[in-house]
Order: structure tokens, then C-alpha cells, then sequence
């Protein structure tokens, strides 16, 4: 693998790649996660739910920069930006979709032409019928990694979905599934699924999640981060006082997203957080967000990130996180130590 000025990356301990749980599917140790390149959406109430406007040309051209850097591990939702994530993924990846992995997710329910989040299904019968219409927004005939997209579905309704999963597999129109929750309890019952390979889960240096991660570890699924940058505040983007757009979800944040106050702004007691510890991140050269990636790395073998991107230079950035490999022991427990976790 290049590296960003074009010479090969030093070091045979990088984590180039990893598998996803008993899979057996191999992705590169970083992925790209794909919510940003939908562009904005909204709430039923009107409320952001994208990152602001994009660049569709833009979002092609990194999604290729990120697979020449290495980077094989593509992860978006049929609603994010209501199909559009998924239309301009499958559009960048054109002819090399064989050489990466595709994860994306079901359970929302959305209009594409006013772009509303209209409510969620989690019946049985409609996730092959979401299935099938991300194949055809993907441009593909088969997706590596379904994911179940609501994280608080009962239990009880949890298992005939793994089961229609299962068979999913079966019919070759899926490889593996997982679930999106941060809940250990719920993704322990799609672990018991044969072919269930992942949870995805929010955790980085300001929200760690032990129980999930100790989860994967008992039984064997990868750790799939979402938010591993908490939303942009370990980009070191964000100063006091600083704001959003308005059609960013960050700018009117949902309860569940800490962080961020109404109208935009970063709450200052977490950059106070990110610049206690920002030194030890951004030592031996990384930058601050490489180095809160390098965290994940360490914190188990089975994390894969999967940060977000919407330029060329942000897929260049992340991607060379992948030249540097996880913090050393002393770097994790000495951040810890400054945290309090």
C-alpha cells in the first residue's frame, strides 16, 4: 500500500487488515463509514438528520482515493440521505465493487423524493424488501454485511429477523449481518446467529464501551465503531464558539448525540477533554484524528473504525492512520489516566 506522497508504508506491525468476526471476510483494519456523503435529510419534524450539503463528484472521488490508500470497508444505510449514500457509493465503486466489502442497513422507513425519515418496520417480511432496493441503489447483487438499523428493537422481534437473515445468507443476497445498538444484551441475540459476524457500536476516546467490546471478544464478532471521531470533536475542527449549518445534524443534535449544544456549537466541556489528552494523541507525527483511530486499534483487535469523509483530503487523512497502527499500551493507559475512564 502507497502511502500519501506516493512511497510504501514502512512497518510490518501495521494493521493492515482484519476479519470480520467468523466470517471469514477480510476488510482493511480502517473503514469509511458513509452517512456525510448522503448529504441532508431530514426528521418528520424537519430536523436535520445529514451532514450539510455535499459534493457529489467530490464524494466519488474520495471514496476512490480511500480504495488506491487501502482502505476496502465501505459502510452506509438505505437511509442515509434517504438512497443517496447508497447511489453515490455504488456509482464510486463502479467496476472495483468485487475488491471491497459492503455493509449497509435496514429498519428506516423514508421517503427519497421529499428526503424524510417516515418511521421504522422491523417486521420480518420487509427486510428483504429493503434488501432489494439497496441492491439496486448499490448497483450490486449481493451485500457483504446487512445490519439491522434500529437499536432498540425488542428482543423477542429481534430473533425472527436474525432468522430472516439467516436466510438471506442461504439465497447468497447476503454474506453476513449484524446489529447497529449499543445495547451488549440485543446484539447477544443476533450473536447466536451462525452467520452473524459484527455489532456495530459507538465508541472513541471520549465514549469507550467496555461491555460491548468485552461482548465481541466472548463471542467472536467484530467490533464495527461507529463514531469514532465523536462526531467530528476529535478532528480538532471545533474551538469555542464555533457553529454549525443548519442542515447539519449537529446543529439542532437529537438527544442521543452529546457534544454538541442547540444552535451548532461544540459543548466546551468535551473540547475541554479533547485537549487534555490531545498531546498524547498526536504523538510520532499523527494528527489528531489519527491518533483517536490508533486508539481504537489498541483497544481490541476487533475494532475496525469507520470514520466519515466528504473530501479527497479527509479520505487522505483517515486513510493514513493506516501508516502509523494502534497507540502503544502506555499511550491508552496514560489517556485513561487523564479521562478518568
Amino acid at each position: 500500500m502507497e502511502t500519501i506522497d506516493g512511497t510504501p508504508a514502512a512497518g510490518t506491525h501495521l494493521p493492515r487488515t482484519r476479519t470480520l468476526g467468523r466470517s471469514g471476510i477480510e476488510v482493511s483494519a480502517l473503514g469509511f463509514g458513509c452517512w456525510a456523503i448522503g448529504g441532508e435529510w431530514q426528521g418528520p419534524d424537519g430536523s436535520p438528520l445529514g451532514w450539510g450539503k455535499v459534493d457529489d463528484e467530490e464524494s466519488v472521488r474520495a471514496v476512490r482515493r480511500a480504495l488506491d490508500l487501502g482502505v476496502t470497508f465501505f459502510d452506509t444505510a438505505d437511509v442515509y440521505g434517504t438512497g443517496h449514500s447508497e447511489r453515490v457509493l455504488g456509482r464510486a465503486l463502479g467496476r472495483r465493487r468485487a475488491d471491497v466489502v459492503v455493509a449497509t442497513k435496514w429498519g428506516n422507513l423514508f421517503d427519497e423524493e421529499s428526503k424524510v425519515l417516515t418511521g421504522g418496520d422491523d417486521s420480518p417480511v420487509y427486510v428483504r424488501r429493503a434488501l432489494t432496493a439497496s441492491l439496486a441503489r448499490l448497483g450490486t447483487d449481493y451485500v457483504d454485511l446487512y445490519q439491522l438499523h434500529l437499536s432498540d428493537v425488542d428482543p423477542e422481534r429481534a430473533a425472527p429477523l436474525r432468522d430472516a437473515c439467516e436466510d438471506l445468507v442461504r439465497e447468497g443476497l447476503i454474506r453476513a449481518y449484524a446489529w447497529s445498538t449499543d445495547d451488549p444484551a440485543r446484539a447477544s441475540v443476533f450473536a447466536a446467529g451462525p452467520h452473524c459476524a459484527a455489532v456495530q457500536h459507538r465508541c472513541n476516546v471520549l465514549q469507550d464501551a467496555p461491555e460491548m467490546l468485552a461482548l465481541c471478544e466472548e463471542t467472536a464478532l467484530a467490533s464495527i465503531n461507529r463514531s469514532p471521531l465523536a462526531m467530528g470533536l476529535l478532528t480538532g475542527k471545533y474551538m469555542p464558539g464555533s457553529t454549525l449549518a443548519a442542515g447539519d445534524i449537529r446543529h439542532a443534535p437529537p438527544a442521543w448525540l452529546p457534544g454538541f449544544a442547540a444552535g451548532g456549537g461544540a459543548d466546551p466541556r468535551w473540547l475541554a477533554r479533547v485537549e487534555a489528552v490531545r498531546s498524547i494523541l498526536t504523538s510520532r507525527g499523527r494528527t489528531l484524528a489519527q491518533g483517536s483511530l490508533a486508539w481504537l486499534w489498541a483497544r481490541s483487535p476487533r475494532t475496525v473504525p469507520i470514520p466519515g469523509f466528504r473530501t479527497v483530503a479527509q479520505a487522505e487523512e483517515n486513510a493514513r492512520t493506516l501508516e502509523f497502527g494502534p497507540l502503544a499500551e502506555e499511550e491508552v493507559a496514560e489517556i485513561g489516566r487523564v479521562l478518568g475512564t
